[in-house]
């Protein structure tokens, strides 16, 4: 069977890849007075006078809840909240198997941006943390703003600052070992929605000043009118330079390209016209922006792709796991940027300078101490920047 009929098996025999599972067992009167009532009046009572208890008297403190409206599935589209439960239930798995972070899928039937954030802040109280996932741009941008203003808890959307710090790591690899510094280098970034955006501002961020933005239309430029507010208030801040033209224009003399956008936009004789050694970093799934085997044929010194039979595999299963988890373990009330920017270094670091080569920038996403070394990180830049509550 190919991969897909044998998923599509294992899912028919599971019949969903979760389970609830009792921490407290009950086999005697004492034990069902302990958990439940009368006995369970007590963490009531305590909560009540403490709220910040409920991290500490159930199970909050390590519970995510792992939420999306259906609206952009993985490679899928809008497929909708029913189809899109495999994923989540997926993601809730990884959280499981690679932190031991319990997590919840929800599916949230609707796409009004009102709704949404009223229906997740209203149940926020349950959770020590809330993952957004596979919610189309640009709404996707406008429901976690406001949940951020709304929840005293981290509000995360994987498919922007996932992806943007599992690119940053990769990057941070891929220049030392093609011997460029981040100051020097040309970077065109093509396929500006959530992912594309969250990396351009992340990038920006830690000091990648050359930048470049493209979308279907070619290249961003400042003052277009045609922008989306999002788009444009990326084009401010990039493309110093007021270069126009195509993505091939784009990456004319540049050292890098990063794609997160759709297949084949990318030729071999575009490889050649970027600088010295370029890095590639394609990754549109199923099919990258180019193959790995054209991009290294003409060129390429380091290639990248977000697909797991080729060296390289950027994925987000490197970032969310740790991050939460360290977010979890300090209560942590938001995400902020220099939680972030730890977590890309501790991914970065934790690939030895003695390891580190054209086909390995990266850990394997199999790699359980990711997970350990973004949450270590992340913890502690939480509590020394006052954002943890304990």
């Amino acid at each position: 069977m190919d991969i897909r009929a044998a998923s599509l098996a294992l899912h028919y025999r599971l019949q969903g890849k979760l389970e609830m599972v009792s921490r407290c067992p009950i086999q005697t009167q004492e034990d069902l007075s302990l958990a439940y009532t009368p006995g369970v009046a007590a963490p009531c009572l305590e909560i009540q006078k403490d709220p910040a208890l409920s991290f500490q008297l159930t199970r909050r403190r390590n519970l995510v809840a792992v939420i999306t409206d259906g609206s952009a599935v993985l490679g899928l589209g809008d497929i909708g909240p029913l189809a899109g439960m495999p994923v989540m239930e997926g993601k809730c798995v990884l959280f499981k198997e690679f932190a031991g972070v319990d997590a919840v899928p929800l599916c949230v039937d609707t796409q009004d941006v009102e709704e949404m954030v009223q229906t997740i802040a209203l149940i926020s109280k349950s959770f020590g943390g809330i993952n957004l996932e596979d919610i189309a741009a640009p709404r996707c941008f406008e429901v976690e703003r406001r949940l951020k203003e709304r929840c005293d808890i981290p509000v995360f959307h994987d498919d922007q600052h996932g992806t943007a710090v599992v690119i940053t790591a990769a990057l941070t690899n891929a220049l030392k070992v093609v011997g460029k510094k981040k100051e020097q280098v040309k970077v065109v970034l093509n396929g500006i929605g959530a992912a594309g955006g969250a990396a351009a501002k992340l990038l920006l961020d830690l000091g990648y000043s050359n930048l470049i933005l493209c979308d279907k239309d070619g290249i961003l430029c400042a003052g277009d009118p045609t922008l989306l507010p999002h788009h444009a208030e990326l084009a401010a801040r990039t493309n110093q330079a007021g270069q126009r033209g195509t993505l091939a224009d784009a990456l004319v003399g540049a050292d890098v390209f990063i794609g997160v956008s759709r297949p084949g936009l990318v030729t071999g004789e575009m490889v050649e016209s970027m600088a010295k050694d370029p890095i590639l970093l394609a990754m549109a799934n199923p099919v990258p922006e180019i193959m790995p085997d054209i991009a290294l044929a003409h060129g390429a010194a380091v290639v990248g792709t977000g697909r797991s039979d080729f060296p390289n595999q950027i994925n987000n299963v490197l970032v969310f796991p740790g991050l939460f988890k360290g977010a979890l373990s300090c209560g942590a009330v938001q995400i902020t940027e220099g939680m972030k920017h730890a977590a890309a270094r501790a991914l970065a670091d934790l690939v030895p300078p003695e390891q580190l080569s054209p086909t390995c920038i990266l850990p394997s996403p199999l790699n359980r101490a990711a997970a350990e070394a973004v949450a270590h990180a992340v913890a502690e830049e939480a509590r020394c920047t006052g954002h943890a509550r304990f």
